[in-house]
């Protein structure tokens, strides 16, 4: 039997017209709601339109939850929602039986009790949001008693005003404060008392705890729904970096589809591939809050990593420079209205321990100032010989809502970081034969005097004011310190004649980075007749210095496969550098999110670049200026034929800066990424989504040699990848969730002067595929236990871009199993469950870097 749907609403402090009108000033912006909560309203906010889903579209049966409880209606899900005149109350009910509510008021408290109801979240047994907006303090959702739910909306000074009337929705419950001055409604709406035999329906729009997160901001600077993004955007949300343990970014980005990690879990830093181009670590595709953080993948802290936004394709509009392959945005945890302190420990086996603190809460009486706190320290041991790493982070996060519509927040970053990266091992003896025999995966060439030490500390602020609903400001600065050191660190140079013979370089390093951007944008909507605009317009300065020195001596060879260490070195030197680079770059771009009908919307943007960048070579005494300027458009359509299907279209660029001159003395243009994008997202139903993408992205200007000029390089390469994506996430059933992906790269050499055409790029699988799923048992005396299953499948992929070897593919299998029982929660992951041997990635012939072996880990973590 279909469900009959309605809607339980509950408006607060809104310019609701027809109900009551707010003075000049009154707060209606979404940024106060705390940015932290998994159904946070914010969210909510501008997905629940009332979009139908596929599902709704016929209504077929299929989608109406059975009984589970005889006679009582079961509520599996709470979520607040906000339109511009209204803040939503939404419960997610099983059956299709009337209700009859029941209000009463005590103190500031306005209260309602729903009879022949049961509240049965994934989460626990309560809904609590606090402060969901100006003048009411908290809302709480619960069980009164075996067949009653209490919903209870509590006014922050006097008890919240409450007026009842009819709708073709249901019953609307419009709330409002006491801090806000009234005027007179010019239209009073029709009041309807609430009789005892007049039946409410109730219906939800979202799950409180899913792996679906509907909107994102990275796409467009604006909270917008994925589904009106005419680009291909995922997110992994905290339900799924809590659920597999996530510790560090390679981690979490297994989780989507065309991304490829460089590195291996133990390395000091992040590398990875999207769509088959290299990302850099100081280039603009690692995002911090939005803003570009020209360390990101300098950096191994985690813990106060919120959610993480993959952004696929070229982003220079918005962001400036950077690799076409995609943009990570990592969201870090805010501060919460209400006290909210947690602790968790993580044991396992090679010597892992981790523990961590989260903290958060109000620092003064009236909640204006809020706090929070993210700590943890990491010791951790590894399969491959002689890895030893130590982390220790600390993030705190101070916000200060200044007045209605101005907010301030303060955010800091430190992260200590100590591990000798491992060296690798030869092609030759591990995915080559070698006749000598096979080398251990595990295998570490450094000796063990070898150390590496980084520093990273992150500092900035973030202000934002909103003149009037529809007109906003946005200012942020962001300040990043990196240092870093070696010592003793080997770099294998290759093999000898023998094929067992391994040259090795000892390295001593320092790099020194100091990056500094300021960025400002305001956003509003406007109307054209029936044309509705989103404009955005802003610019970012930034300035990046990097100092980098190294010395290296030609140290004493070492036998692959029966090393003898602690040989005497040869200290014959090898070479010397110190080189420094000093670029500024400013930005200035438009975009403007047009609805040109409710199912057709276009997306414009251009923005213009212009940068100087010097380049030191302090021992040869040389310097080399460079500046060049570029601009950087995307164009996007979103057609939905109806409300549940997108089809979109999209093309946009990229620019990177290029170091160096060529034999002519003219400096390098920059590196172009030009993609072309169409696909269709699909929301299933409330709780699931689907992406599919076909993507064609070239890259032009890539240095190659120099035919006439050996040593010298021109800009005539090319290199291209076309894909195929496919991903879906959310909930299938409640307490079942899913996260999966496959992707198709096809990404190859396309002009070249020294690599034959068509090679493939390197480290870029063909196939590759993911799929997480939990599911937690909802009722019963096991509820609160969960399992969960992983598996992760990289093709065959070049170990370098002469294809001179292949790295074989591998299918690695993950498990989890969680128990949630009120405040508290004990997990068991386990990584590699069937302890398949695979390579993760290379450098070079000389380096392939092994994956994780089986490993087991412990977690328990208390929240009070």
């Amino acid at each position: 039997m279909v469900s009959n749907y309605c809607w339980l609403k509950v408006l607060m402090l809104g310019s609701f017209w027809g109900l009551v009108a707010l003075p000049a000033g009154a707060e209606t912006s979404l940024d106060r709601i705390n940015p932290g909560l998994n159904t946070s309203v914010a969210t909510a906010a501008k997905s629940s339109q009332k979009i139908p889903h596929l599902n709704e579209v016929k209504r077929p049966a299929t989608t109406v939850k059975q009984w589970i409880a005889q006679g009582i209606i079961q509520v599996t899900g709470v979520k607040l929602g906000q339109t511009d005149k209204k803040l939503e109350v939404i419960l997610e009910t099983t059956g299709s039986d009337q209700l009859q509510p029941v209000s009463k008021s005590e103190d500031n408290n306005f209260i309602m009790d729903i009879p022949n109801t049961q509240l049965n979240l994934p989460s626990g047994s309560e809904f609590r949001q606090e402060k969901p907006i100006d003048g009411i303090t908290v809302v709480t959702v619960s069980n009164l008693d075996a067949n009653t739910i209490r919903v209870i909306v509590t006014g922050e000074t006097s008890l919240p005003k409450v007026e009842l009337f009819d709708s073709d929705e249901g019953l609307i419950f419009g709330v409002t404060s006491e801090i806000t001055a009234m005027q007179p409604p010019e239209t009073p709406p029709e009041e309807a008392s609430v009789q005892p035999d007049e039946p409410i329906e109730l219906v939800v729009t979202g799950e409180r705890d899913s792996y679906r997160v509907p909107n994102a901001s990275t796409a467009t600077r604006t909270d917008t729904p994925l589904r009106d993004i005419p680009q291909s955007i995922q997110v992994i949300p905290q339900e799924v970096l809590r659920d597999q343990n996530v510790t560090r970014q390679e981690e979490a980005l297994r989780n989507i589809p065309g991304v490829v990690t460089g590195t291996p879990p133990y390395f000091e830093r992040s590398f990875y591939r999207i769509r088959g181009f290299f990302i850099p670590n100081s280039a603009g595709n690692n995002l911090i809050n939005g803003i570009p953080d020209f360390v990101g993948g300098l950096s191994t802290g985690f813990s106060n990593v919120e959610r993480v936004e993959v952004l696929k394709g070229p982003a220079s509009v918005l962001f400036g420079q950077g690799s076409p392959g995609g943009t990570i945005n990592f969201v870090t945890k805010q501060p919460l209205s209400e006290p909210f302190y947690e602790i968790n420990a993580t044991i396992g086996n090679y010597d892992f321990y981790q523990g961590g603190i989260d903290l958060s809460g109000p620092l003064d009486n009236r909640g204006n100032v809020l706090y929070r706190l993210n700590t943890s320290y990491r010791n951790a041991g590894s399969s491959i010989d002689l890895i030893k790493n130590r982390n220790f982070q600390i993030a705190p996060v101070l916000s200060w809502a200044i007045s209605d519509r101005t907010k301030l927040t303060l955010e800091g970053d430190y992260v200590n970081d100590s591990v000798p990266p491992p060296t690798g091992v030869p092609a030759l003896g591990s995915v080559l034969f070698n006749p000598d025999g096979k080398i251990s995966r595990n295998r570490n060439y450094n000796e063990s005097n070898a150390s590496q030490q980084a520093n990273t500390a992150r500092v900035g602020y973030r202000l934002e004011h909103q003149f009037s609903d529809s007109w906003s400001l946005r200012n942020a600065f962001f300040a990043s310190f990196n240092e870093f050191k070696t010592s003793n660190l080997v770099i294998p140079t290759g093999l000898r004649s023998d094929n067992r013979t391994l040259n090795r370089l000892f390295l001593d390093t320092t790099r020194d980075i100091t990056s500094y951007v300021l960025a400002s944008d305001v956003t509003g909507k406007l109307s054209t007749g029936s044309i509705e605009h989103q404009l955005t317009i802003g610019f970012d300065f930034n300035n990046f210095y990097n100092r980098d020195t190294a010395t290296a001596i030609t140290g004493s060879p070492i036998d692959i496969f029966n090393p003898v260490f602690g040989q005497p070195f040869n200290s014959t030197p090898a070479f010397a550098s110190d080189n420094a680079t000093n670029r500024t770059a400013l930005g200035i771009y438009a975009q403007d999110q047009i609805t040109i009908a409710e199912n057709l919307k276009l997306l414009l943007g251009i923005r213009f670049d212009t940068f100087n960048q010097t380049v030191k070579d302090r021992v040869g005494d040389t310097e080399q200026n460079q500046s060049e300027s570029a601009f950087s458009p995307r164009v996007g359509i979103v057609y939905q034929p109806i409300p549940p299907i997108s089809l979109y279209a999209s093309y946009s660029q990229s620019f990177s800066p290029v170091d160096g001159r060529s034999f002519e003395n003219a400096q390098f243009q920059p590196e172009r990424g030009t993609q072309y994008e169409v696909g269709v997202k699909a929301d299933l139903n409330d709780r699931l989504s689907a992406t599919l993408a076909f993507y064609d992205l070239l890259l032009s200007n890539v240095l190659t040699d120099d035919p006439v000029n050996p040593d010298f390089s021109v800009q005539t390469g090319k290199q291209r990848s076309r894909g195929i994506e496919v991903n879906l996430s959310g909930a299938i059933l409640p307490g079942w969730n899913i996260i999966t992906g496959y992707a198709y790269t096809d990404a190859r050499i396309e002009e070249d002067n020294a690599l034959p055409v068509g090679n493939r790029l390197s480290n870029v699988p063909k196939h590759s595929f993911n799929l997480w799923t939990t599911y937690e048992i909802q009722a019963g005396n096991l509820k609160g236990l969960g399992f969960g299953l992983g598996l992760f499948y990289v093709g065959e992929r070049q170990g370098d871009l002469g294809n001179s070897f292949e790295i074989p593919g591998y299918l690695r299998t993950d498990a989890a199993i969680f128990y949630k029982q009120d405040n508290w929660r004990a997990a068991l992951n386990v990584r590699n469950l069937f302890g398949v041997d695979y390579f993760e990635s290379s450098f070079n012939r000389n380096r392939l870097f092994a994956g994780e072996d089986l490993t087991i880990q412990g977690t328990i973590s208390w929240q009070f």
